[in-house]
């Protein structure tokens, strides 16, 4: 919390001295490469975080292989992710509207994060403060990197090598706790036996983690041709509605090896421990949905002053995305423990057709404001896919009674 909040408020610092246009140049361009760079993560992280836990003896291999095949990958990302923008600049965008350089120098960041295997490695011992401590200590020097060049007044490009660096630098530091615990990178080993294997089981993965990126950001990008100040209203609004994303991805980061020990050891409690959950995000994510609903034009005022008109009606229909995006995240995860990878690929991928349809339809009348309604559906219909499935339709109503809160007055019922 204490890293998101510092890489919140130096978010602010940024988009209130670049400006609409210029911050929404930077939010394109992170936008567009983050949905190229969700190839580059393979969708290994929680298989990596499975592997370990059934097999700890061979880590090694776990770890150096999913390095390896990371690495090989995000390297050939860069240059088709700047071949892509130049198709698409050539397309769709203005004379002389070039992002080229801050594309390319974006690129570079999946390539580092490649060594996130080793925070994979963390979580599977349930040790997620090593890598807390190192995330500090990166964000801390982010802070400092970006606060310098707003004081500076540097232009983009340089917030965008700063972006690089944060990915650089986080890796660096994930190497050195790995060595610190007594652990040694030099110690692992490739299998090819193990990356055809990790492949197979998480190739529905990679399409689903393309499909979340261009459910999430397809929206900065499609906007694009309607102006980059237009681009940068909506970021601004979005950036506060995802700012508190990092909050259900920690709580299910943590329990996540419980709830798959409680699958092989007691179904009851199994269940009990995903209901547990559920209820638990929608008690988070409720409450400040309705807050910021009413307060988002005030909030985006006190922030920015007037420097991002019309962003406060964004924000208060935006923020209802979250409700889904905290269930979406626990029920990933159940999807994954029972071995459902192509329901989470099919969810993920209508998710991800409904948001660019309506954003076809709805970015040309309302710009921004449709934008963020084509969000909100698209992470209602993602969230409650699983409703239409058979097989997973029992964790779907579990969801629909947390989020309007029948578990808990069942609960209160029964003391």
């Amino acid at each position: 919390m204490f890293g998101k909040i510092l890489s919140m408020v130096i978010g602010f610092m940024i988009a209130k001295y670049l400006g609409a246009t210029s911050f929404g140049d930077l939010s394109f361009a992170s936008a567009f490469t983050m949905i190229v760079a969700a190839v580059g993560a393979l969708g290994l992280d929680t298989f990596i975080i499975r592997e370990i836990i059934n097999e700890p003896h061979k880590k090694e291999e776990i770890l150096g292989t999913s390095l390896l095949m990371r690495l090989s990958v995000n390297l050939l990302l860069i240059p088709l992710t700047v071949g892509i923008y130049l198709l698409f600049h050539h397309i769709s965008s203005k004379p002389g509207d070039s992002l080229t350089w801050v594309i390319l120098i974006l690129a570079f960041a999946s390539f580092f994060k490649s060594f996130n295997v080793i925070d994979s490695y963390f979580q599977s011992q349930v040790a997620s403060k090593y890598v807390v401590k190192i995330q500090n200590v990166c964000v801390m020097l982010s802070v400092i990197i970006k606060a310098l060049l707003v004081l500076f007044h540097m232009p983009v490009i340089y917030f965008a090598a700063a972006l690089t660096f944060d990915s650089l630098s986080l890796s660096v530091g994930l190497v050195y706790m790995y060595h610190k615990r007594g652990e040694s990178i030099l110690k692992w080993t490739f299998s090819r036996a193990r990356a055809t294997a990790l492949i197979k089981q998480s190739f529905p993965l990679i399409l689903s983690a393309v499909m979340v990126s261009i459910y999430m950001k397809i929206d900065q990008v499609m906007l694009k041709p309607f102006g980059s100040a237009e681009v940068g209203i909506y970021s601004v609004a979005a950036s506060i509605s995802e700012a508190w994303y990092f909050i259900p991805v920690a709580i299910v980061t943590s329990v996540f090896p419980a709830i798959i020990h409680a699958r092989k050891t007691d179904p009851e409690r199994y269940l009990k421990r995903l209901g547990n959950l559920y209820d638990l995000l929608v008690f988070i994510s409720l409450p400040v949905a309705i807050m910021v609903s009413f307060l988002g034009p005030d909030l985006i005022h006190l922030i920015y002053k007037d420097a991002y008109p019309g962003a406060g009606q964004m924000l208060s229909i935006h923020i209802w995305s979250g409700i889904f995006v905290f269930l979406g995240s626990a029920s990933s995860q159940y999807l994954l423990a029972e071995g459902y990878t192509m329901i989470s690929f099919q969810r993920t991928a209508l998710g991800a057709v409904v948001n660019i349809l309506l954003n076809l339809w709805l970015i040309p009348k309302y710009g921004g404001i449709g934008a963020s309604i084509a969000t909100l559906v698209a992470c209602f219909i993602t969230a409650f896919y699983l409703l239409i499935i058979s097989k997973t339709r029992q964790q779907g109503v579990m969801m629909l009674k947390s989020l309007f809160l029948l578990t808990a007055f069942q609960k209160i019922l029964k003391r």
